[in-house]
């Protein structure tokens, strides 16, 4: 009992800590904006059979300073013709124009199934935020 009050005790600090950290450094975070196009499925390769799940991921960033970066994760559901569906994440990062590249930015992501494999769903999670532009 003794054990997990000290526990508790020691998340509460650290909480606590994180918020007065956040607060004192005064940022305004923001996130952008992150969309999928261009999704495309291979046709198999030889040798292993192997198909490619490719996209873009399109960056807004207008709202962040310049040269933001950051990890983005597409959560896929794969479909398997002999195995259970399965869901998992892929990290990417993104990132936010320079000075000198002012066009959207863009991201290629891809990732290798078997031949019995395809992706039914995949959304974006854990946009890592920015700080703001003034």
């Amino acid at each position: 009992m003794l054990a997990m009050r000290t526990c508790t005790s020691a998340f509460l600090t650290t909480i606590i800590g994180l918020i007065s950290a956040t607060q004192a450094i005064g940022e305004n975070l923001c996130w952008p904006s992150l969309t999928v196009k261009e999704v495309e499925f291979s046709a198999l390769m030889p040798p292993k059979l192997e198909r490619t799940w490719s996209a873009v991921v399109a960056v807004d960033a207008s709202a962040c300073t310049t040269d933001s970066k950051g990890y983005f994760e597409i959560v896929f559901t794969r479909l398997g013709e002999n195995a259970p569906d399965l869901e998992f994440h892929k990290r990417f990062v993104w990132s936010a124009p320079s000075i000198v590249w002012q066009a959207s930015p863009s991201v290629g992501v891809g990732l290798t199934f078997a031949a019995d494999e395809a992706v039914e769903k995949y959304r974006v999670e854990n946009v890592t935020p920015c700080v703001c532009r003034d």
